[in-house]
């Protein structure tokens, strides 16, 4: 009989003690709630204190489980990769989550789907944005300084890597960032008009006008190329 997997409303601590057991055969209910008592999960209650775990919950315990086992971290490194995780980040096979390293990248001329790639839910540091886009400190100094690198709070999201990519890219040809700002000025006229149409809350609307200003811009910037 197969084993038991979180429903909708979520399973119960002896059902997911089950389905973690197949895999890891020392797990007891005794550690499981020692893993919620240390902040590493924290299920949904019932109105009447039962706990609920989601099926994302079951493969953080599946994560915490795993690392102790295999790679012997304490409790204090796997929460530091949990919050990393829940950054946006991936898991690695060192262990250690960083950013996506097959960052896609949209074509000359995208599709609506093209938007949102990433997302905006990544939230990176400085330094796992210089290590995910391979580009230099001072790089990425002149970057913020002309404004095409912008962090939001504290952190920088999944459209930083593409952007500093495309900066490194035009750096081999001898295009310094400053030169890029023409870019800028014309990514914020687009955005302000699609923010008039769309309304300012980003929907697939909002996507879809978005594809369709880059598919413009690449079309119109072609056109004035040397045939």
């Amino acid at each position: 009989m197969a084993s038991p997997e979180p429903g909708v409303g979520g399973s119960s601590i002896g059902e997911v003690l089950q389905v973690l057991q197949a895999e890891f055969a020392d797990v007891t209910i005794s550690k499981i709630r020692f893993l919620e008592a240390e902040g590493l999960v924290t299920p949904a209650r019932t109105a009447s204190g039962y706990r609920k775990f989601s099926a994302a919950d079951v493969e953080r315990l599946r994560y915490v489980l795993t690392a102790q086992r295999d790679q012997y971290l304490p409790l204090k490194v796997i929460k530091e990769h949990l919050a990393a995780m829940d950054r946006g980040l991936r898991p690695t096979p060192g262990g250690k989550p960083a950013a996506p390293a097959n960052v896609p990248e949209t074509s000359g001329l995208p599709i609506g789907e093209d938007f949102g790639v990433l997302g905006t839910d990544l939230k990176l540091t400085r330094a796992e944005l210089r290590d995910a886009a391979g580009i230099t400190d001072e790089l990425l100094d002149q970057l913020e300084s002309h404004g095409l690198v912008v962090a939001r709070g504290n952190h920088y999201d999944g459209d930083a890597i593409l952007v500093a990519k495309a900066a490194a890219a035009f750096a081999q040809y001898g295009v310094e960032p400053r030169h890029l700002r023409p870019f800028r000025t014309a990514a914020d006229r687009e955005a302000g008009l699609i923010e008039q149409v769309a309304g300012p809350r980003r929907t697939e609307k909002t996507e879809d006008l978005a594809a369709l200003a880059v598919r413009l811009h690449a079309a119109l910037v072609r056109s004035r190329l040397p045939r």
